[in-house]
């Protein structure tokens, strides 16, 4: 197993690789069908449609786009994965993909009016940040921003409360921050639903 990586961190690897190099091959033409557009009718013929939920997590807007997110699945995906098993994990991190689109459907239709795309993994990896600090809080994390070890649990928080700070005041554009947001809700009701820490499900899972 090429770096030791178990397999669906892997396989998400190739596929984002693969995706944005067909982007760059075929220009535009991804991104009018599969990233996220707005809710809504069509303008000029673009506009939501139900695949994009999953779809715009494969998409990038370029190399430094893909690279961050691709350092952070390999980061922060292998651990979770040989905690979680194969098919837990692939759907945790669909979960968080999918959770992320539907909170930026929600902020965009009612707050900020806009007709623009979403695309990137950002969702699906801060999911897999938000699950990395829940199972593994004690250990060391250093952010490319901040070169000081934190433990997980507080980088975390940490990065949560940032992205709050920076969706509030639109200080970042052309980020989607509640997005990012949205992918660490889903994973962490996902995981509450594992453990039967919601009311639709009994039975536990650790």
């Amino acid at each position: 197993m090429p770096f030791g990586l178990p397999p669906v961190t892997r396989a998400l690897l190739i596929a984002n690789v693969a995706v944005y190099l067909l982007q760059l091959a075929t220009g535009d033409l991804l991104i009018l069908p599969f990233a996220l557009w707005p809710l809504g009718p069509d303008v000029s013929g673009i506009g939501f449609r139900p695949w994009q939920i999953l779809s715009y997590g494969f998409l990038h807007g370029n190399l430094l786009h893909l690279g961050m997110n691709m350092f952070a699945l390999y980061m922060f995906g292998a651990p979770v994965e040989r905690l979680f098993g194969t098919q837990r994990f692939g759907l945790y991190y669909l979960v968080s993909v999918a959770g992320a689109a539907l909170t930026q459907l929600v902020v965009v239709a009612l707050f900020q009016q806009g007709f623009y795309p979403t695309i990137g993994a950002s969702g699906g990896v801060f999911g897999l940040l938000l699950a990395f600090g829940l199972l593994f809080p004690e250990a060391r994390v250093m952010s490319l921003f901040l070169p000081i070890p934190l433990p997980a649990r507080q980088f975390v928080v940490l990065f949560g409360a940032l992205e709050l700070f920076l969706g509030v005041t639109g200080t970042q554009a052309g980020v989607a921050h509640f997005a990012h947001l949205g992918g660490m809700l889903g994973g962490y009701l996902l995981i509450r639903y594992w453990r039967g820490r919601t009311p639709w499900r009994p039975d536990r899972w650790r």
